[in-house]
C-alpha cells in the first residue's frame, strides 16, 4: 500500500517545495549571493563599529529591557549568585570558579546553565566543565585581564613539540577546557573580549618569553557548540579546538583589527573531526580559518588528522601581511615570499593529515589571499579530498594559493625526507572581482600537486598580465569555461567531459611573486 498526502496537505507540500526551489535558485546566482552577503557584511561591521564607538551614537539605542534568557538545562544559575558584580572593575575570577564548581556537580542530572547578565565581567582565565551551558546575555561582556602573570603557563601541545612562538611553555587560554563532553557557549550575542592590545604590543616589542594564549581553547573533548556570541581581540588564535570531535560553530562573529593584531586567527580546527562552521562573520588579523594537525615530526608522531569538516555560509576578511617567523626562537625559515594571511587556510601545520573538507558559499573580501593550502618539506602528512564550491572573491590580492615551500620548522630535527602529499582538490563555481592573481599553485619536484580540478570559474582581474593563472608541478584538469585562461599544466575538457587537449607540461613553472 502506498501512502499519499491528503489533497490540501499535498498542495501545501508542493508549494513549500516550489518556494524552496525558487529561493535556492535565487541564491545560486553568484551575483545575487554577492549582493546578499555584502548587505550582511555591511550590517555586521556597522553594528560592530556602533558597539565600540561609545554612547554618542543613538540610532539603535535600546527602547526597552533586554531579552529574557532561555532555560537550556535543568538547572540554571546566574553569575551574581556567586558574588559577580559586572562593573568592569571588580575581579570576577572567583565568581566564575565557584559557579563552575557548583555546575560540575550536576553532570548526571542533565547539567546546568550559567547565565552571565548584562555588564562587564573582568576575569583571569578559568576552566569549563562537562554538561555545561555558558550563556552570555545581550550586553554581557567577559573581559580578559591584561596582566600576563594571571594567565597560567601550560606544556607545549604534543603535536607541536614547542610553543608556536617560543620554545617551552605556552600561556593558557582565557576560557579553557580539557577532556570535556557536552559544552555549549552561546547567548544573545554577548561578547568574550580578550583585550589583546597589550599582548600584541608586547609581542611586537619582543617582551614575551612564552607563546601567547588563545581566547577560547577546548582540548580532547567532544560535543561542543559555540553559537550566537561575539569573540573579539584575542591575544593569539581566537577559537582553538584541539583534538576534538563533533564541534559546531554557528552564527558567531569574530573580530580583531586587520592590522597590528598579529596571529589573531579566527577559528583553528587542530586535529579535529566532524566539525561544522557555518553562518559566521570573521574579520581578523590573520587567517579567518586555518585547519591544522600538528607540526613536522611532532605532528607525524601524534598522528591525529583533521577530517570531516564543513565550512559554509561565511563572510570573512583577512588583510594583514604577517611576520613569517613568529619569534627569534625560530631560525628555520627559508620562505621565498612574504608571509600573508588568508580567508580560509589549510596548514601549514598539517603533519597529521587533513582530508574530507568542504568549503562552500563563502564570500572573502578585501583579503591578501582568499583560500590557501600551505605545506613544506619536513611536514609529512597529506592534504586530500578538499572541495571548494560557490566561492566569491572581492578585492583579494591572490585568489587561490597552494604553496609547498612554507619552510618554517619547530627545530632542526625535522625529517627532510618527510614529504607531504597534496592531491584530489576541486574548485567549482568560483567567482570574483578586483583580484590581482586568481590562481597560484606552486608545487615542486619533491611535492607535486595531483588531481586538481577547476570547473565554472570567472574571476575579474586587475592586473593585465598574461600569466595570472600561475602553476608549477601540478597535474589536473579544467572542465568547461574558466576565466582567466588556465595554465598549460592542466588538461582541458569541454562541459560534457570530453577531452579537448592533453597537457604535456605538468612540470612547467610559471610562478611570478612580483605580481
Amino acid at each position: 500500500m502506498v501512502e499519499t498526502l491528503p489533497v490540501g496537505r499535498s498542495q501545501l507540500h508542493q508549494q513549500r517545495l516550489e518556494l524552496k526551489r525558487r529561493v535556492m535558485s535565487l541564491l545560486s546566482s553568484h551575483k545575487t549571493l554577492l549582493t546578499v552577503l555584502w548587505i550582511a557584511a555591511f550590517g555586521s561591521v556597522f553594528l560592530w563599529q556602533r558597539s565600540i564607538g561609545g554612547a554618542g551614537f543613538s540610532m539603535f539605542a535600546k527602547a526597552g529591557p533586554g531579552r529574557s534568557i532561555p532555560k537550556m538545562r535543568p538547572f540554571v544559575f546566574n553569575l551574581t549568585d556567586f558574588g559577580g558584580v559586572g562593573d568592569g572593575v571588580a575581579d570576577e575570577t572567583a565568581a566564575f570558579e565557584r559557579a563552575i564548581l557548583t555546575i560540575s556537580k550536576f553532570g548526571k542530572k542533565g547539567g546546568a546553565q550559567l547565565n552571565v547578565p548584562p555588564g562587564k565581567w573582568l576575569t583571569a582565565p578559568f576552566n569549563l566543565t562537562s554538561h555545561m551551558t555558558l550563556f552570555l546575555a545581550e550586553d554581557a561582556e567577559i573581559l580578559g585581564v591584561q596582566d600576563e602573570k594571571r594567565w597560567p603557563l601550560m606544556p607545549p601541545l604534543p603535536s607541536y613539540g614547542h610553543g608556536r612562538e617560543h620554545k617551552g611553555a605556552r600561556f593558557g587560554s582565557l576560557i579553557h577546557g580539557q577532556n570535556l563532553r557536552d559544552v555549549v557557549i552561546t547567548g544573545h550575542n554577548g561578547t568574550i573580549n580578550g583585550q589583546g592590545q597589550s599582548w600584541w604590543k608586547k609581542f611586537r616589542q619582543k617582551l614575551l618569553n612564552n607563546t601567547r594564549g588563545p581566547l577560547v581553547q577546548i582540548m580532547w573533548s567532544s560535543d561542543i557548540v559555540i553559537s550566537s556570541i561575539t569573540l573579539r581581540d584575542s591575544p593569539f588564535w581566537t577559537f582553538h579546538p584541539y583534538d576534538c570531535k563533533n564541534i559546531t560553530v554557528r552564527n558567531v562573529t569574530i573580530l580583531a583589527p586587520i592590522l597590528e593584531a598579529p596571529n589573531t586567527d579566527g577559528i583553528d580546527p587542530d586535529s579535529c573531526e566532524d566539525m561544522v562552521i557555518e553562518d559566521c562573520y570573521i574579520s581578523v588579523g590573520d587567517d579567518a580559518i586555518a585547519i591544522k594537525s600538528g607540526w613536522d615530526q611532532y605532528g607525524i608522531a601524534y598522528g591525529r588528522p583533521s577530517r570531516n569538516i564543513l565550512i559554509r555560509n561565511l563572510i570573512v576578511r583577512s588583510m594583514v601581511r604577517n611576520m613569517c617567523n613568529y619569534s627569534d626562537d625560530n631560525k628555520n625559515s627559508a620562505l621565498t615570499e612574504p608571509c600573508h594571511s588568508a580567508g580560509v587556510s589549510i596548514g601549514s601545520e598539517m603533519s597529521g593529515g587533513v582530508y574530507n573538507v568542504t568549503v562552500e558559499n563563502v564570500l572573502i573580501w578585501s583579503s591578501r589571499r582568499a583560500v590557501r593550502i600551505k605545506t613544506a618539506v619536513g611536514r609529512g602528512g597529506y592534504v586530500r579530498d578538499i572541495t571548494y564550491q560557490n566561492l566569491t572573491f572581492d578585492g583579494a590580492r591572490v585568489g587561490i594559493v597552494i604553496k609547498t615551500d612554507y619552510n618554517e620548522h619547530p627545530d632542526d630535527d625535522f625529517d627532510r625526507k618527510a614529504l607531504p602529499i597534496v592531491r584530489d582538490i576541486s574548485f567549482t563555481e568560483i567567482y570574483g572581482q578586483g583580484v590581482r592573481v586568481p590562481v597560484r599553485i606552486h608545487g615542486s619536484e619533491d611535492i607535486p600537486i595531483r588531481n586538481v580540478t577547476f570547473r565554472d570559474m570567472s574571476i575579474g582581474i586587475t592586473y593585465k598580465r598574461k600569466h595570472v593563472f600561475q602553476c608549477a608541478f601540478v597535474e589536473g584538469c579544467v572542465i568547461g569555461t574558466v576565466f582567466p585562461a588556465p595554465c598549460e599544466n592542466l588538461d582541458r575538457y569541454d562541459e560534457e567531459g570530453r577531452l579537448i587537449l592533453r597537457s604535456e607540461a605538468q612540470n612547467v613553472t610559471d610562478i611570478d611573486y612580483d605580481i
